[in-house]
């Protein structure tokens, strides 16, 4: 797989095929990795630079990032770690609740209004690329 190191941290994008948040967790186990935690400005600026630099700036990553233990209190399902840093959309996270009733509890990065990859809480069930780290 082709890892690729960026700052400190070694990562794998899921460009290749869309998942929801289990799954794309679960790849990432399957290959000896976790979804990415992102702990720093750097580390945001690190892999934002990297996924625009392919061409695939608009679309929507998933990270560790989750609430589902209590809702409002995220953290780093790789580490188990509360965040310390936060690059959020602004109005986020909102958990929004759909009409089957869905909320949104995991965290991707998407570049919701032009202003870069910045986080969203939307439901674990969605499909979309991921972020591995080793």
């Amino acid at each position: 797989m082709p890892l690729m190191m960026l700052g400190e941290k070694k990562y794998y994008i899921g460009m290749f095929f869309k998942a929801n948040w289990y799954k794309a967790e679960q790849y990432c186990r399957f290959h000896g990795m976790h979804l990415a935690s992102i702990n720093s400005g750097d580390e945001q600026k690190n892999l934002e630079e990297h996924i625009q630099s392919f061409g695939m700036g608009h679309e929507h990553f998933w990270t560790s990032g989750t609430d589902q233990a209590e809702e409002g209190k995220f953290f780093w399902m790789s580490t188990g770690k509360p965040m310390t840093y936060e690059n959020w959309n602004a109005g986020e996270p909102n958990n929004f609740q759909y009409e089957n009733g869905e909320q949104e509890h995991c965290l991707e990065l998407w570049n919701r209004d032009g202003k870069g990859l910045r986080w969203n809480d939307t439901p674990c069930s969605f499909e979309t690329f991921f972020v591995c780290e080793v």
